[in-house]
């Protein structure tokens, strides 16, 4: 058997894309045709540039992204496909309402976003067949990793994160292109992915390592809190009053004098890479990007009041800084528990009073004013913006499909189909991708599965999201089995 040392990908000009699945399968069959070694490692690095180097409509336009993350699963019918002439059990109990593009209706829930939505994409054929992802933590694990686990109980839900999981998609982004301001890279706020007990599922680095964890800003106050943006705490960037950034230069200088007479133990963590990762957090401190980038407050009140004085309009306005100030990855997470009550979107009873007073207003202004606000700054030339849920409602009130009870005015889990939103970065501003059927239970064309929206993200960086990374048993997988939907862009 012929073993090729050394780590894949490195003798590539661009190591750090590492080796595709296509470009394995095109050099796989070298043996069979006498090549020798060098000509079967030249042929492998034309095929992965081949395979990488795909270009085509929105490659490597993104910067950045902010991903909406409305955990909980909102309902599609209820706010951005609204269905006409259907039983009355079906039917939104709010009224269909025009929109900036002729013949599209949202509901009324969704006044402001109705006033901007020629500056983005709906994608209302989101769909997939659950296995054992009826419920929350499974179908947000699959959504944000692009794969499903093996260990799903019968409720759907999982144990705790592992250092065994896959990647959430921004650990992936970064480690491949990390950004190249001294800047957090991926940041994850106001809370953690949760359902139930199991908090965080998806929502770290997993086997590629702490090192590629998101920085998780969550701010103190319970979901009900909405003042809590205004108590943010980043003591872990402040420099301490008495140690000043060139007393601090001189201890790390100091730092590298000692570490060069110690090459023993250098050699025993050079796997950590402590060093690199003591230098970008000095370099944090010091130039105090992150720290101006965390101070909402500096914004003027009529930007504050664009994206709604709550927790999630204020997530998305830092959102907005971090991006501005050269953050790679932003998500920011519906800021209720996925499986509760009140402004949660898991809309199982009192679906009307409650997306009317709670979750429907604050996504309505929180999103709207993101998109105007980017738009306006310019910056929605280079930003990705995704919001999506990991599944929709289903289109009959008060039916059970997830083992859940639901009044007759609640809608249980439904994945076949739902709506996600798209802008930015060369996604096809004022469009709708798909459609669903009369009842909005299943696509009628151009199904996309949370998979490939994944792909799509990746492409928009550049990356091709069949990119092969190794995970803790060093087993080769691909950053995701599908591919772009590039018809979403320009």
């Amino acid at each position: 058997m012929l073993v090729i040392p050394g780590q894949p990908g490195k003798d590539m000009c661009d190591p750090h894309l590492g080796v595709s699945r296509r470009a394995l399968l095109r050099v796989g069959g070298t043996g069979l045709f006498g090549l020798s070694l060098g000509q079967m490692l030249g042929l492998k690095a034309q095929a992965n540039d081949s395979a990488l180097a795909t270009g085509g409509p929105g490659w490597n336009k993104a910067k950045s992204i902010i991903l909406v993350y409305l955990q909980g699963g909102p309902s599609h019918l209820d706010l951005w496909d609204p269905k006409e002439n259907v039983p009355d059990n079906v039917r939104s109990a709010f009224a269909p309402i025009s929109t900036k593009l002729p013949g599209v209706k949202f509901t009324e829930i969704l006044p402001k976003l109705a006033q901007v939505n020629d500056k983005f994409t709906l994608i209302r054929s989101m769909s997939y067949t659950p296995n054992g992802l009826f419920n929350h933590t499974a179908a947000i694990y699959q959504m944000m990793t692009g794969y499903t686990t093996d260990k799903v109980s019968p409720s759907g839900q999982l144990e705790p994160p592992s250092p065994k999981d896959f990647p959430n998609f921004g650990s992936n982004i970064i480690r491949l292109k990390p950004p190249k301001e001294q800047m957090l890279p991926f940041v994850m706020l106001p809370r953690p992915l949760q359902e139930s007990n199991v908090v965080g599922k998806g929502g770290t680095a997993g086997f590629l390592g702490k090192a590629y964890d998101p920085y998780t800003l969550y701010p103190d106050g319970d979901d009900m809190d909405m003042a809590k943006m205004e108590r943010i705490r980043i003591d872990d960037l402040q420099l301490r009053p008495e140690v000043y950034a060139t007393r601090l230069e001189r201890r790390a200088r100091l730092r590298e004098q000692i570490n060069s007479l110690m090459p023993r133990m250098d050699e025993a963590v050079a796997d950590y890479k402590l060093g690199e990762y003591y230098d970008q957090a000095l370099g944090l401190i010091i130039s105090g990007r992150a720290r101006e980038a965390f101070a909402i407050s500096t914004e003027d009140d009529t930007t504050r009041d664009l994206y709604g004085r709550n927790t999630f309009g204020q997530s998305l306005l830092l959102a907005r800084r971090l991006v501005e100030a050269g953050t790679r990855v932003v998500e920011v997470v519906w800021p209720k528990v996925a499986n509760s009550d009140n402004h949660s979107w898991d809309h199982h009873v009192g679906l009307t009073d409650r997306m009317k007073k709670q979750s429907g207003p604050m996504f309505d202004a929180g999103l709207s004013g993101l998109i105007t606000d980017l738009d306006q700054r310019g910056l929605l030339n280079e930003t990705l913006v995704v919001a999506v849920g990991e599944f929709g409602r289903s289109p009959q009130k008060g039916v059970s499909t997830s083992g859940n009870g639901n009044s007759a005015d609640g809608r249980d889990h439904w994945p076949y189909c739902y709506t996600a939103m798209v802008a930015g970065a060369g996604i096809t501003p004022g469009a709708v991708y798909g459609e669903s059927d009369k009842t909005a239970s299943a696509p009628s064309k151009s199904p996309v599965h949370p998979a490939e929206l994944l792909a799509t993200i990746y492409h928009s960086f550049g990356i091709h999201p069949e990119t092969i990374v190794y995970n803790h048993l060093n087993q080769p997988r691909e950053l995701v089995k599908a591919q772009a939907i590039t018809s979403l862009f320009v």
